[in-house]
């Protein structure tokens, strides 16, 4: 049992799963008391179950040994016959042993064999052999007579004749004899040429031949699809290949259509490329590269196989032929026209319905697939090139402008008048106009050119007013010279602060973008210093004629009660009326600083020295006098519009104070109220008032000016100043006997 049970262990283990899985079914069953009254039925059913299982198994086991059975005596069998098969063998052996020397004499009759065979085929193809030149002829005859497909034919026979020929000689290692049959085909070298050149002149009229004659050019391409089948059949079998090979025809015909195409319209003598000959130039290539590829889509297309894709071959011929062409143009010296044409018509017209999107072309040709005409790269080359020319263009017209504009100062008559009466010139609108019209022509080819065109039209601009500035400064050395030119001098300059605020208000409509319309800060100071130099020279011109009157300030004539400050007042309200013909903003800017230019010369011309008070009545006059100037001078300027808060001659009222002041021991706190109303008022100008009054003693100046030392005054930034423009005469030496020279 021991024996048995290491012989077949599975065996043992599946009885063990069995009697295991057959008492966990049983104790199941017979759990519960009342189950055990089904023992005998369950108890017949195994025993049913357990006969069909064996009987089931004798079965198997039965058919499986006669299995095993009838597979030994196959095998008994499968020997004998082995055995017989080999003895037969071996009989054979020694039969072909005996026989050996009869086959060497069959070895002279295989050699004469081949040798006849190879003469049977010499024999064959002599007539072909003989009649070559013969055919050279006719085949040349057909060629002259433009039957192509006829001497093709005839053609292939011969190289078909000739390569077989070769062919043998090279598989027999008889390469010497190769010169001889290459030389004796050697005409077909000569009527491969001939043509050859037929088929490239076919090829490169293609274009006409398949409106005029689409035949030939079928024939042609027959003919080069034949070869390339022939080239593709020796390549493949790469056994031999014969002289001349491969051909490669179809590569050549797309290489001479290509030339074609170049030669005829890129390959030109040298052309106009100036702006209306350059324009006729693109003009004429568009219509032809439209009208030519029209001929392929519809006509050569047909003509040709599928697979040579002859309208995308055509198109990115087209296509490269054009990109090298503008690059040839744009190494020229070209004008700013010129320019605009190339960038408007490689970038707007090329992809457009008028030229390779035509409806015609579509949607065979792929728009998309074609490219740009112009690399980024020299598209932004191009586009700076084209804003040099314009900015030279630009500066020229506005010099000329500027000219024009000049010698107009000089004229004899006032300067023309808007509708509200203001002076002005066409200056601004020629030179905005200008600006815009550049600006809006560079927006019809792309957004980059735009924008150069429109930074160096604000550069122009900036410089401009540079310009300009320098010719008003021309002007206003002239008019020092002789008053009397220009004669209009002031209304020009006028007209010039209207021009710099028509410049100024409308140079935020140049730029590109509406939502975004700011002034560069360097435009805005050059206008603000245009500005600024006009009214320079206006208030130049007012102190012209106020000077003389201010020098008789002040005097013992003028304390007396002269009509000085009524002339100072007509002189101002004559200048007045003339700054009314300029825009508010301005014309309020023009009173301000002439109101401010009237308050320091009428402090300067008290701060001469001139005069002292002598006694206490004279100081009561001066104080009236003050009193009474100040106020003709701050009621005429507030007539003209000037606020009292804006004017400066309130500092003659708070001058006339430290005058008035009875007891000059109080003096050091007015001078300070006076100091930090006016914190520009020096050590020198309080000095030079208290001088004024002719009663105050040195201990008291000295007090003053040690109160102003300990109360030193810090300008305000809102601060207008008014006595730092003020200078006051030095004191004379007291070493000096005279005037003239010191001892």
């Amino acid at each position: 049992a021991s024996s048995s049970d290491e012989e077949w262990p599975e065996a043992e283990k599946a009885e063990k799963l069995a009697r295991g899985a057959a008492l966990k079914w049983a104790s199941g069953v017979f759990y519960c008391p009342e189950k055990l009254e089904g023992l005998g039925q369950y108890r017949s059913r195994e025993t049913q179950r357990n006969s069909s299982i064996q009987s089931r198994l004798k079965s198997t086991v039965q058919s499986y040994l006669e299995g095993v059975g009838a597979g030994l005596e196959q095998l008994r069998s499968a020997a004998q016959e082995m055995q017989s098969v080999c003895q037969d063998l071996g009989a054979a052996r020694w039969a072909l042993l005996d026989s050996a020397d009869r086959f060497q004499g069959l070895q002279q009759m295989r050699a004469l064999t081949a040798e006849h065979v190879q003469l049977a085929s010499v024999v064959q193809v002599l007539p072909q052999l003989f009649s070559v030149h013969e055919v050279f002829s006719h085949t040349l005859q057909l060629l002259r007579g433009q039957h192509l497909l006829e001497a093709h034919a005839e053609l292939m026979m011969m190289e078909h004749l000739r390569d077989d020929i070769l062919s043998q000689l090279h598989l027999r290692g008889l390469s010497s004899a190769q010169a001889t049959v290459l030389s004796y085909f050697g005409g077909l070298q000569e009527l491969n040429e001939s043509l050859a050149k037929q088929l490239w002149d076919i090829v490169g009229s293609s274009l006409r031949l398949v409106r005029e004659d689409p035949v030939l050019f079928v024939t042609a391409v027959r003919i080069i699809e034949r070869e390339e089948k022939i080239d593709d059949t020796l390549l493949l079998e790469a056994t031999f290949l014969p002289p001349g090979r491969p051909k490669g025809w179809r590569q050549k015909f797309y290489h001479v259509l290509q030339e074609t195409i170049t030669g005829a319209h890129f390959r030109a003598t040298r052309m106009d490329t100036q702006g209306p000959g350059l324009a006729r130039h693109l003009a004429a290539l568009q219509k032809d590269v439209v009208s030519e590829l029209r001929v392929v889509k519809d006509l050569m297309v047909q003509c040709v196989p599928a697979h040579y894709n002859i309208l995308s071959v055509c198109t990115a011929t087209y296509h490269q032929a054009l990109t090298s062409h503008l690059q040839d143009i744009l190494r020229e010296d070209l004008d700013k026209q010129a320019l605009f044409l190339l960038l408007e018509w490689a970038l707007c017209v090329y992809h457009s319905p008028k030229m390779m999107g035509h409806p015609d072309l579509l949607p065979e040709v792929d728009i998309s697939a074609l490219g740009p005409l112009m690399s980024p790269e020299l598209v932004d080359q191009t586009e700076r090139k084209y804003v040099v020319k314009v900015q030279a263009s630009v500066l020229e017209w506005m010099q000329r402008t500027l000219e024009v504009e000049f010698k107009e100062w000089f004229r004899e008559e006032e300067p023309e008048t808007d509708h509200q009466g203001f002076f002005q010139s066409a200056l601004p609108v020629i030179v905005m106009q200008m600006l815009n019209e550049n600006i809006q022509v560079a927006s019809l080819i792309t957004n980059s050119l735009q924008q150069k065109v429109y930074k160096m039209a604000l550069e122009e601009l900036e410089a401009f007013l540079g310009r300009l500035r320098e010719a008003l400064v021309q002007c206003g050395k002239e008019h020092q010279k002789d008053r009397t030119i220009p004669k209009y001098y002031v209304s020009y300059l006028l007209a010039m602060l209207n021009n710099n605020l028509a410049l100024s208000s409308s140079v935020s409509s140049l730029h590109p973008d509406t939502a975004s319309r700011e002034v560069p800060t360097s435009l805005r100071a050059a206008l603000d210093r245009t500005q600024k130099k006009a009214c320079q020279l206006l208030l130049e011109e007012l102190l012209l004629d106020l000077q003389p009157l201010c020098l008789q300030l002040p005097s013992r004539k003028w304390l007396s009660g002269s009509q000085l400050v009524s002339s100072m007042c007509e002189v101002i309200d004559k200048y007045a009326k003339d700054f009314s013909r300029v825009r508010k903003p301005v014309f309020t800017l023009l009173l301000t600083e002439s109101e401010l230019l009237v308050a320091s010369q009428y402090l300067r011309a008290l701060m001469q020295k001139k005069m002292v008070c002598k006694s206490k009545e004279e100081r009561g006059q001066l104080c009236d006098r003050l009193l009474q100037d100040a106020t003709q001078l701050r009621e005429l300027f507030c007539g003209l519009g000037l606020d009292r808060s804006q004017q400066s001659l309130e500092a003659v009222f708070a001058l006339r104070e430290l005058i008035c002041l009875k007891d000059p021991a109080l003096l050091s706190l007015e001078v300070l109220g006076f100091i930090t109303k006016y914190p520009d008022a020096s050590d020198e100008h309080i000095s030079t008032l208290l001088e004024l009054r002719g009663d105050v003693s040195k201990e008291v100046r000295h007090m003053v000016l040690e109160m102003m030392a300990q109360h030193p005054q810090v300008l305000p930034e809102s601060y207008r100043p008014i006595f730092s423009t003020i200078l006051v005469p030095a004191p004379e030496l007291p070493f000096c006997l005279r005037k003239g020279k010191c001892a």
